[in-house]
């Protein structure tokens, strides 16, 4: 037997296996990440809302959106709804709350490694514009996440808007995984609420959240 020959052969294959697995962390970065994407409102409670225009469906639209670009990347994504629902259980006393805590749970027994509630803002003022993240500080890693889900909502989407520290959210203090809430942009906001109605701008948001997503797994 040739050992010579049998070394040389080895090495290649390692070599070659090496490059394989190398190239598909690249094009994968995300494998073995579990992220829950929580679409905000639904059924019943539409959120903000314009005209025929519903916070609700534009949330669920941005995070199916977000939810393909995330496993793209590798990332088993789920929802918390696929639908125009709520999660309240039938004849709650206060359903708001039922579907809320119902949330909470959801993404508290998933044991995921991040989670990001998706909504639209509103305002009296209809110059108000630009997303923003809140924090919870009930899992220290969350105003990390929110500084650069920030940083990247200013480079890429233009936003002036700052990172607000937010602990009376119903949700956002029963969940004890690290995530944050994405205010991704004004339905009061006449050019904003535009943008946000088209695909190819619902796209953008959710390539923008994937890369904000990448850089808080890498650092």
């Amino acid at each position: 037997m040739n050992y010579k020959l049998v070394g040389i052969i080895t090495l290649i294959a390692f070599m070659f296996l090496f490059n394989f697995v190398y190239a598909k962390d690249k094009a994968f970065p995300l494998i073995g990440k579990v992220i829950y994407l929580d679409p905000g409102h639904g059924g019943p409670d539409s959120g903000a809302y314009y005209k025929d225009m519903e916070e609700a469906s534009l949330n669920l639209a941005i995070s199916q959106k977000i939810m393909g670009v995330l496993k793209e990347e590798g990332a088993v994504v789920y929802l918390t709804r696929y639908g125009d629902y709520d999660l309240a259980v039938n004849n709650a006393w206060n359903r708001k709350r039922s579907d809320l805590s119902r949330r909470a749970n959801i993404i508290n027994n998933s044991n995921c490694d991040l989670y990001l509630s998706i909504h639209l803002n509103a305002s009296d003022s209809t110059a108000q514009a630009g997303a923003e993240a809140y924090y919870d500080t009930i899992n220290p890693e969350n105003k990390k996440i929110a500084e650069i889900f920030q940083d990247y909502f200013k480079k890429e989407l233009g936003s002036t808007r700052e990172l607000k520290e937010n602990s009376t959210k119903y949700l956002q203090r029963r969940v004890t995984r690290p995530g944050v809430l994405l205010e991704v942009g004004f339905l009061s906001n006449s050019s904003e609420r535009y943008l946000l109605e088209t695909e190819t701008y619902q796209y953008k948001i959710a390539q923008v959240v994937a890369a904000a997503v990448n850089k808080y797994f890498s650092s």
